[in-house]
């Protein structure tokens, strides 16, 4: 079943019990305003303190080297979506990533399960770094807890907006950069298991066994004659033995030719269309992983059927990763309402008055708005021939 109609049944389903519960769930402190349900919880505040109070000096020190730190991004994530209006109308940078939903012009799909556990790591770490470090700072919070925007979760944390404007600049800077730095530092610690797992663990409990096809996508022929499952063998008679030998053989590919696959189910030829990402290359319309098997050592032990577990936690972690990181960064594009924009702000009214970093700031937040539009336009829509 398309993702998409788990998000509508899960829309239906959470509404129908929203309404009829109503008067239950405002009881509870659950708002419920459609489209928006929104949970506040006093209890929260108090875990938010005793992290806050734990190590008072270790998070402003490390949200002072997070500063640096996400200026640094917050320059490069500009340049780079800058940069990408040379490569805009060939292959779009900005794309939408829905878990278990393939997204038209995206290139990416997530699966749903692990995509929305991940998410949920993105959305959690980064609120409750704001409200540590508004406690840090000694400001206080208005409210914390739980929302859902029609089928979309979220968690929020709301400083004292008065308390905040009158702290120093590099208080309300070490907020700000707060929840960008915790997704940067989760998606470290994802990455770092993630490689102990893949390069080390992995590869001695598994061999590696050609790919096999995890999914087959709409914007590709290959979906008309292939089918999940299978095992591909070989690419135009190059031989596939694992994911760079894979990957060695696609970027042989061209726009149009025919290619030959063989896989452990016969022999499958169809014409290639163009990659969505690079016109230049062939494109199938294949996603694929590793096919592994037990190694001899490993295999027939008590323990087998737990070493399994490995590859879908690997999985895991890597979206994890990439989630926290994508986003992450992508929160700290110079733009306003982003926390990028809101650093920005504060270091340019170090070098300059309010009537010249305000239209600045709005000038960017506004530039980069368009493209950001523009980016997802093109890869949902196309470009018209």
């Amino acid at each position: 079943m398309n993702g998409i109609w788990y998000y509508v049944i899960a829309f239906i389903l959470i509404w129908v019990i929203a309404i009829v519960f109503k008067d239950y769930l405002t009881d509870h402190g659950v708002e419920v305003n459609f489209p928006l349900l929104m949970w506040k919880t006093q209890r929260l505040r108090g875990f938010i303190d005793r992290l806050a109070n734990r190590a008072p000096r270790f998070w402003r020190w490390y949200m002072n080297a997070g500063i640096v730190i996400s200026a640094g991004f917050m320059i490069l994530m500009a340049g780079a979506l800058v940069y990408s209006l040379k490569t805009l109308m060939d292959a779009p940078t900005v794309s939408l990533v829905v878990p278990g939903v393939e997204v038209p012009g995206s290139p990416i799909f997530i699966p749903l399960l692990s995509g929305l556990i991940a998410l949920a790591t993105v959305l959690v770490v980064h609120e409750f770094s704001h409200g540590i470090l508004a406690r840090v700072e000694k400001i206080g919070l208005k409210s914390i807890g739980l929302l859902l925007f029609a089928i979309l979760p979220g968690a929020f944390v709301e400083p004292d907006d008065e308390e905040l404007n009158e702290l120093s600049r590099p208080a309300k800077m070490r907020i700000y950069v707060a929840g960008s730095m915790a997704n940067l530092t989760l998606a470290a610690i994802a990455m770092i298991i993630m490689m102990v797992i893949s390069s080390f663990i992995v590869p001695m409990v598994f061999e590696d066994d050609g790919v096999v096809i995890n999914r087959l996508t709409s914007d590709g022929n290959a979906i008309n004659h292939m089918s999940e499952g299978m095992v591909i063998r070989s690419i135009n008679n190059l031989t596939v033995n694992d994911m760079a030998s894979f990957q060695k053989a696609t970027n042989t590919l061209k726009p149009n030719e025919t290619v030959n696959i063989h896989t452990d189910q016969g022999d499958y030829s169809f014409q290639l269309k163009s990659n969505p990402m690079n016109r230049s290359l062939g494109f199938m319309g294949v996603q694929v992983n590793a096919n592994n098997v037990i190694a001899d050592g490993f295999d027939n032990q008590f323990y087998t059927p737990l070493l399994w577990i490995l590859m879908p936690l690997s999985e895991l972690l890597f979206w994890i990763y990439f989630l926290n990181f994508a986003i992450g960064t992508f929160n700290l594009l110079p733009m306003k309402p982003l926390d990028g924009g809101h650093l920005l702000e504060n270091l340019l009214s170090y070098i300059m008055p309010e009537s010249a970093y305000k239209p600045i700031v709005t000038f960017m937040s506004f530039f980069m708005g368009i493209i950001i539009v523009v980016s997802l336009v093109v890869g949902l829509v196309g470009i018209p021939v």
